[in-house]
């Protein structure tokens, strides 16, 4: 018994606590160009070989064991876009984003400067294009929103009885929400969307 609450003392000792049941985490940037008539969202288009090729998407990847999200975002926008990190002013995260595929979304909201814009090299390997979008085009524009239903469903050698629950049981259902916008040919949506939506609610 002590060898286990001795266990539990180090797990729980200095413990970050994260979400219940996800198996990865990722983290992306939403870089911000500061231009003269306004800043701009910098959004990639994914390459033809990877999965969800040809979606729009910000630059980002999987968490790396002890990475942070600002990390992450920092080191996938230079791997994608060959952006120094020492170029972008992080100004913080955004809410996060939890996915019922198991994993956590963790957006960061950063500045890239017009010298580590200049220096941007898209990897063919990852990139197919990039692409900007003035901030103010998402905030006097309605996105057309989509919403999907989350439906529990239960394998039939689930222990209703020893639970004392009948089968009926009325199991808690979800939905969520995916806003869309369309510019100059390039839809924004999904994940991206909801970033880009949460960005411009604190306008």
């Amino acid at each position: 018994m002590t060898g286990e609450l001795d266990a539990l003392r180090r797990r729980y000792s200095g413990h970050i606590p994260g979400l219940l049941g996800a198996e990865r985490s990722y983290a992306v940037l939403a870089p911000l160009l500061p231009l003269p008539d306004g800043p701009r969202l910098l959004f990639e288009v994914r390459a033809a070989g990877l999965r969800q090729g040809g979606e729009v998407c910000f630059p980002g990847g999987r968490m790396e064991p002890g990475e942070t999200p600002e990390d992450c975002a920092l080191r996938e926008t230079e791997e994608e876009l060959s952006i120094p990190r020492g170029e972008v002013e992080l100004l913080g995260p955004s809410d996060f984003i939890c996915s019922q595929r198991g994993f956590l979304l963790r957006p960061v909201v950063g500045v890239v400067s017009p010298a580590g814009f200049a220096q941007m090299q898209p990897s063919p390997a990852e990139v197919a294009e990039v692409f900007t979008v003035p901030l103010a085009f998402f905030s006097r524009t309605e996105p057309v929103t989509a919403r999907y239903e989350l439906t529990p469903s239960l394998p039939e050698d689930f222990p209703y009885e020893a639970a004392g629950i009948p089968r009926d049981y009325a199991w808690s259902h979800g939905a969520v929400e995916v806003p869309s916008w369309q510019y100059e040919g390039h839809v924004i949506w999904g994940m991206t969307g909801r970033i880009v939506r949460d960005i411009i609610q604190g306008l």
